[in-house]
């Protein structure tokens, strides 16, 4: 019996000594699996710092490093979150246990803005020693941790009294004037206004998600009634989008560009058309201010831009869009409008014959990249890089500069590209993306800015412009109506041109609300986001 007693308790010995080392192996694991996390994210961050610095130093990269940098920062996002993922689970492994801790090196944290507001929290101090009991103690110091909190977003009414007084001797009655309000039908003050409307058209909320919301807050809105709200505010900011417009097509050089909208039909959609036209001076080193003015059609047609840009004459830089071609034509009222290509979208047709990265992706083997595109990107980013390097000075010095270091690249370019389209057959890739320059005397378009300072190398703020607009389609799905993509135009145009002024949108939005009813026509052109300085808002009912 004792021999059985001692073996169990030999077994018992020898499965709590296993279960040790299984604990020990696993909290080794678990620290090995944090240690392996962190140093990926370590090096994935190290390699993302050294792209961006070589962005830096060399100018803006070709597409395919921009899309390279979005990709790293997106794997570096779940990086930091497996290895978040992996310390926790060290730290509860090694809890249980003898062995050390792992200590995660973080990312360095910025300070939070000294502008915020400080809530000081302070906590009941010691009474007594907690060595001794004593209780003679004296402060000599305090430790501050600070976390950053939000408060939600908070709902009020104002209520404006109007004192009635009646005069004694006259008996008539004497009482301050109604206060103005930003709509007609004024019930909602100018900051819930201009909160409505950033959100539907500047962050992509519909009004349906936005009444859920309010909802879930306390504050029951019908859709109908924000609805009947962004109608009244389209109507009072109108003075607004003139301006705007006219100021737009004051400029001698516009970018142009267009999007697909899908329109709500019978059925199901249909793919309607958002364009764009945008004056941007700041590359020439023009003092006009930055604007943009948005149109929404049902098609692509020619009579579209012909309409938008009626009475117009200028340079207008686009794609090689065939709908643009009757604004060319010599008998055109009041001239013929000036063509300049982008060159983004020449090189971009070269790119992807030569995109390495894009064709492993696709499982297509290396050998499918063309030699003659892969040169095609090469010879047409020199010339880019000579457009960063003048980017911002005056009209003549970028003339001379492009006269002197762009002319020279562009005609060797022209000359290479002409040599190797006579040795490729037509339905070769490369020759499609060569005859997209050299259709329909396109180089004409695509040089005439060697001899026009003003003139961009590319159609970027055009497709900058568009780009908010790319990105709410998946929030949005579609337009209403033909009235809805109309007022969506509208309201994208006085959005857009605030950010390019550098002006926060609603802030501003809200401000011109509360003071247009109270403005003479003649101040309105102070409401502009290039005029614009913020005064306090007058509170409305």
């Amino acid at each position: 019996m004792s021999d059985a007693a001692s073996e169990i308790a030999r077994l018992r010995a020898a499965l709590a000594a296993s279960e040790a080392r299984a604990e020990a192996a696993e909290s080794k694991l678990a620290q090995t699996r944090a240690v392996v996390s962190t140093s990926e994210a370590m090096i994935k961050h190290l390699r993302l710092e050294i792209a961006k610095l070589r962005r830096e130093q060399y100018g803006h990269s070709s597409e395919r490093r921009a899309r390279l940098i979005d990709q790293m920062e997106l794997q570096l996002e779940e990086l930091e979150a497996a290895a978040t993922e992996d310390e926790i689970a060290a730290e509860k492994v090694v809890k249980t246990t003898s062995v050390a801790g792992f200590e995660r090196r973080r990312p360095a944290r910025k300070p939070f803005p000294e502008h915020l507001p400080r809530e000081r929290v302070v906590i009941s101090a010691p009474t007594a020693c907690s060595c001794c009991g004593s209780d003679r103690i004296v402060k000599m110091g305090e430790d501050v941790t600070e976390t950053l909190e939000v408060i939600p977003r908070q709902w009020k009414v104002i209520q404006t009294v109007r004192e009635k007084f009646t005069c004694r001797a006259c008996e008539k009655i004497s009482q301050p004037p109604a206060p103005f309000h930003p709509t007609p039908r004024g019930w909602a003050g100018p900051n819930l206004l201009a909160m409505i409307l950033f959100e539907k058209f500047g962050q992509h909320q519909p009004l349906n998600r936005q009444a859920e919301r309010y909802a879930k807050e306390g504050v029951e809105i019908s859709l109908s009634t924000l609805a009947d709200q962004v109608g009244t505010c389209a109507v009072a900011l109108a003075p607004i989008h003139a301006l705007i417009r006219a100021h737009v097509l004051e400029a001698e050089r516009l970018h142009g560009d267009d999007t697909t909208v899908p329109l709500l039909a019978k059925g199901g959609t249909q793919t309607a058309r958002l364009w764009t036209y945008v004056r941007d001076d700041r590359p020439f080193g023009g003092g006009s201010p930055p604007a943009a003015l948005f149109h929404f059609s049902r098609d692509r047609g020619m009579a579209n831009p012909n309409r938008h840009l009626a009475g117009w004459q200028g340079i207008l830089q686009a794609d090689a869009y065939g709908g643009y071609n009757g604004l060319h034509r010599a008998d055109r009222d009041p001239g013929p409008v000036e063509s300049a290509l982008c060159w983004s979208h020449a090189r971009r047709k070269f790119f992807e014959l030569a995109d390495i990265k894009g064709n492993a992706r696709n499982g297509k083997p290396a050998h499918d990249i063309s030699p003659v595109a892969l040169e095609a990107v090469a010879r047409i980013d020199a010339i880019f890089d000579i457009e960063r390097g003048i980017n911002g000075l005056i009209v003549t010095e970028r003339q001379a500069a492009r006269h002197q270091l762009s002319r020279p690249l562009v005609e060797e370019l022209h000359d290479w590209l002409r040599t190797e389209r006579d040795r490729l057959s037509k339905h070769n890739p490369v020759a499609k993306a060569i005859d997209y320059m050299f259709k329909a005397e396109r180089w004409l378009a695509f040089t005439r800015f060697l001899d026009d300072g003003r003139i961009c190398l590319t159609n970027n703020a055009a497709e900058r412009a568009l780009r908010g607009v790319a990105l709410g389609r998946r929030s949005w799905l579609f337009a209403g109506s033909e009235r809805g993509g109309d007022r969506a135009s509208f309201m994208y145009s006085l959005i857009v041109t605030a950010k390019m002024n550098d002006v926060d949108p609603q802030a501003w939005l809200a401000d011109v609300l509360a003071r247009l009813p109270g403005t003479t026509a003649s101040r309105v052109p102070d409401l502009l986001p290039w005029n614009w300085s913020r005064t306090p808002q007058r509170m409305a009912a």
